[in-house]
């Protein structure tokens, strides 16, 4: 019998209120911002839609006001922040899951050194491997490119040690009989691993997204061309401006729009990225 405990069940609650306010607050201050004038913010920080209605997202996404201090292709900085997130997220995972499954089902010299080769990698912060790996990157000549954007930040080594972790809940009766039938590693893989492995991979897919839209540091050393250049850099690139007028509206506005689609890919692949969390078969 579940023992009730209202006061830890209220107590519960108001933190979760606390949590969705300390969320939603920053969200609406920009939505709002958006209907609003630059006049609006010298004094206060509206909280009620102004005038201009969403207008403002029109002329970003049309490019209709030249004269703007904050002009920029903003939808084809979308367009490279979502093929940079998706090549970043397929990469990451089909490297992951297939280093994954060489290291737990196959048997060879040195599986685990490489395994633990590839986890140390976790002990190394981004900032001592950006420069070896922007030089890197330069002698390649993959600057102002899209495999310069994405390549170096395909290899994961946190997605290597969870699949490894769940590949090894397998039953070896599973592997077994999959190989008296017949089965072949290609075969096993393919019709019996991934079916398996679709919660892990949909947690995993939202998490790499997510990493691989917010990406800021590694876009902005290798990309100098305006035709590579992600949403992210364009948020920064509209706050530098040379006389000191910031236009708060559009850069709220274009703010808003780059919180769309991670936005749209957690809501539609919550039930199975939760699942894929705290499944107890894990």
């Amino acid at each position: 019998m579940v023992e009730r405990r209202p006061l830890f069940d209220f107590f519960c609650h108001v933190i979760l209120v606390l949590g969705i306010l300390a969320i939603a607050i920053p969200v609406w201050v920009a939505l709002v911002a958006t209907t609003h004038e630059n006049g609006a913010f010298v004094k206060e920080t509206p909280l009620w839609f102004g005038e201009l209605g969403f207008s403002i997202f029109t002329d970003l996404l049309n490019q209709s006001d030249p004269s703007s201090h904050s002009q920029l292709p903003i939808l084809n900085m979308l367009t490279n922040s979502m093929i940079m997130a998706l090549c970043i997220t397929f990469g990451k995972l089909s490297i992951s899951i297939m280093s994954a499954y060489a290291v737990v089902f196959f048997r060879f010299p040195g599986r685990m050194l490489a395994f633990w080769l590839i986890f140390f990698t976790l002990m190394l912060p981004v900032e001592v491997r950006i420069m070896p790996t922007f030089e890197v990157i330069t002698n390649l000549n993959m600057l102002n490119s899209f495999s310069g954007l994405t390549i170096p930040l395909i290899a994961s080594a946190t997605a290597t040690f969870l699949f490894r972790q769940f590949f090894l809940t397998v039953p070896n009766e599973l592997v077994e009989a999959a190989r008296i039938d017949g089965a072949g590693p290609i075969k096993f893989f393919f019709d019996i691993l991934l079916p398996l492995s679709r919660t892990n991979i949909a947690a995993l897919f939202v998490i790499t997204f997510i990493y691989g839209w917010n990406q800021y540091l590694w876009p902005m050393l290798i990309t100098t061309d305006i035709e590579h250049q992600t949403i992210v850099m364009g948020i920064k690139q509209m706050l530098g401006v040379e006389d000191g007028l910031i236009e708060w509206n559009r850069i709220m506005a274009t703010t808003i729009i780059a919180m769309l689609p991670p936005v749209f890919v957690v809501i539609a692949m919550q039930k199975a990225f939760v699942k894929g969390l705290v499944d107890s078969e894990k």
